[in-house]
């Protein structure tokens, strides 16, 4: 019953719920045709599905040619991160290996059977993804190339080099994710569904992966920690501890929560760009697949800021909360009002005392009025008492049907993908 409480507390995710769970889905993520695809292809898309969470779902809503191309990007690149990610492979295999792995798009019968992790399957089928990645046009083929290269190189780079500085951080989340962001913009320009300027705006782009990476690495540390990952830069951590593995004990709480508060706040500063980038975008398909990570990317450092649980558990945005988020992202006012009214949120909870208060709160006021030129908030939603009243009924009689569906929309809205 607890989950019942916490939905009694935000009546409209119920209603969110219901809605996805009876077609909403459908605007930001509609039903592919399966039966237009060749074999080789069918099967790319369902490894897609099968390594995927968050982006599966949305890849397959996306129009036209550039479905089938960011398909393939992103199992290209799915392959490569196994690579990186597979501590069984020895340096001296896997250095050559990440800076070769774009040639092996070209070779045929290339494959990889030696792998232990769970994604390996786009390793030891790779041939079956090669083919469908020479079956795209020329020019996708060239951007997926070319970011596969690039980003071997930096993974390569940083297989034994930790992250002392920022700027050293700022480098590593463009290896792994910004590269992610300038590819697919250059997607975008290239199926025309999109002005070249998106694809042209590598700062930008590079930016609304830098948001995304910096949000998991911030929201991941004790998991990370668990499995002896370090992604915090010591340029930040050295301030309030000696080894970065002490922020999870007790008596550091305070000075972990304010290394948190200061890493939050680097990460908002690419919250001007990302609403810059959206501003740009035409195709809607295209739009729903770029700002949907980002509205949730917000949500979680809202829920991330100033809270004690990053060093003890796991902090996650609800369900309906993610889903309500997914579906009202749909137009640039719409994302520029949710990230108002989450900048507000962490706005509220800055302490005076925080070493990084003075610059949180200029980055929110940026923000904030980036976000409503205007200066006029538009809730986001409306409700009437009788919706409510309905509403809480519809909760206590199907709890547990709701409980079912949010899982099934937990796997879609999931951010936590490298």
């Amino acid at each position: 019953m607890e989950l019942l409480k916490r939905w009694l507390g935000h009546p409209e995710e119920i209603y969110n719920l219901v809605k996805f769970k009876m077609g909403g889905y459908k605007t930001v993520m509609p039903k592919m045709d399966q039966d237009s695809l060749s074999d080789s292809l069918r099967v790319c898309y369902k490894y897609l599905n099968q390594t995927s969470r968050s982006f599966a779902a949305v890849i397959q809503a996306l129009d036209g040619e550039l479905r089938h191309a960011v398909c393939i990007f992103y199992l290209v690149l799915r392959a490569l991160d196994t690579v990186e990610d597979d501590m069984t492979i020895s340096l001296e295999a896997k250095v050559p290996m990440l800076h070769n792995f774009h040639s092996y798009l070209y070779q045929p019968d290339w494959k990889f059977m030696d792998s232990r992790e769970k994604d390996r399957q786009v390793l030891e089928d790779f041939p079956t993804i090669s083919l469908e990645f020479r079956n795209l046009a020329k020019v996708y083929q060239d951007v997926i190339a070319d970011i596969c290269h690039k980003m071997g190189l930096g993974m390569a780079e940083f297989l034994e080099k930790k992250m002392n500085s920022n700027k050293e951080w700022d480098k590593y989340c463009h290896y792994v994710a910004g590269l992610v962001g300038i590819g697919l913009s250059r997607l975008f320009s290239a199926s025309e569904l999109e002005d070249p300027v998106v694809g042209h705006d590598v700062e930008l782009a590079n930016s609304m992966g830098l948001f995304l990476q910096k949000t998991n690495i911030i929201r991941d540390y004790l998991e990370d920690q668990l499995v002896g990952r370090e992604f915090w830069p010591k340029e930040v951590w050295s301030k309030y501890v000696k080894k970065l593995s002490d922020l999870a004990k007790p008596e550091n709480i305070d000075k972990a929560v304010q290394c948190m508060n200061e890493l939050i706040t680097n990460a908002l500063y690419h919250v001007p760009d990302v609403l810059t980038y959206l501003s740009r975008l035409k195709n809607q398909s295209v739009f729903n697949f770029c700002a949907i990570p980002q509205v949730m990317a917000i949500a979680t450092l809202a829920a991330c800021y100033n809270n004690q649980q990053i060093f003890k558990g796991v902090v996650k945005i609800r369900k309906g909360q993610a889903v309500t988020l997914m579906m009202d992202a749909t137009n640039i006012q719409a994302v520029k009002t949710i990230m108002y009214q989450y900048m507000e949120e962490i706005y509220q909870k800055v302490p005076s005392t925080d070493p990084s208060s003075a610059k949180t709160q200029q980055i929110i006021n940026t923000v904030q009025s980036m976000s409503l030129p205007s200066g006029t908030l538009v809730s986001r939603t409306h409700y009437s008492p009788l919706y409510f009243s309905c509403i809480m009924i519809l909760a206590a009689l199907s709890w547990q049907y709701l409980n079912t569906v949010s899982k099934a929309a937990e796997e879609y809205v999931h951010t936590g993908e490298n």
